[in-house]
């Protein structure tokens, strides 16, 4: 979900700065390594960092993870999910859809969900799969994985595997309210535009179908106390025995962003 009214003003950027403004962040004052390069865990981000690789920090440091790889990876797959529950759940819902441009989505990635983003728009697109890919995946995911693998060492499969997992969670959380609220119709348009939009060379195979389960892991096992979601492609952690096992995303959370 996104803010219903603005925020107060503060560090809120266009999203638009994060995926253009230069995403390495400088070494550390004690000359270490950077902080986009393993490890994450180093001192907090300041004003020469740029507001992508702030917020790879802040998750690997808040997860206690010491990998970018792994901070990277769910920093993307919270942004990923918060953008296609709200376009495409308004798109079965009401046939059309907030323009969330990356132009006129603020973000401060200093805070956590739902406070870190406010759309700054007032226009809308009609609930298609051509407006829907546009303005999420060429529009945000695109730039956002590039930027992302421009800054440290994270998988472009991967990525794109969050990205059908979040669009996967958002069908799975939009059906479970068509089913309560007596609405099949919703459910029916949700699972339809996802299909159209999981059928691109990008997002196609990223999902095990019908079942929605992931065909690639966001990597979320690795983090300290951390387990498998619900939608993973793994039964149990490459490296040890079962663990617990977390939501999927978009089906009550997931390991989205803190």
């Amino acid at each position: 979900m996104l803010p219903a009214t603005p925020p107060a003003p503060g560090a809120y950027t266009p999203l638009a700065r994060a995926y253009t403004h230069p995403s390495a962040p400088p070494s550390t004052p004690e000359g270490g390594p950077r902080a986009a390069d393993p490890p994450v865990a180093g001192p907090w981000p300041d004003d020469r960092m740029s507001p992508l690789s702030a917020r790879v920090v802040r998750v690997g440091e808040r997860l206690r993870v010491p990998e970018y790889r792994v901070a990277a990876s769910i920093a993307q797959l919270g942004l990923a999910a918060r953008l296609w529950s709200v376009t495409l759940g308004a798109a079965a819902l009401y046939g059309v859809f907030p323009e969330v441009t990356p132009a006129s989505l603020r973000w401060d990635p200093a805070l956590s969900t739902p406070d870190d983003l406010w759309w700054a728009g007032s226009a809308t697109r009609p609930g298609t799969p051509e407006a829907l890919r546009e303005v999420v995946q060429y529009g945000h995911l695109v730039p956002l994985g590039e930027a992302l693998r421009a800054a440290g060492p994270v998988s472009a499969r991967l990525l794109w595997g969050n990205a059908g997992s979040a669009l996967g969670g958002a069908v799975r959380e939009l059906t479970s309210w068509a089913r309560s609220h007596g609405r099949p119709d919703v459910a029916e348009r949700a699972a339809a535009l996802a299909a159209a939009l999981l059928d691109h060379p990008d997002l196609s195979g990223t999902l095990q179908l019908p079942t929605l389960r992931r065909r690639t892991c966001c990597l979320y096992y690795r983090c300290p106390g951390g387990g498998l979601c619900g939608d993973c492609v793994f039964d149990r952690p490459p490296h040890g025995p079962p663990r617990r096992t977390a939501p999927g995303p978009g089906l009550a959370g997931g390991p989205s962003a803190p």
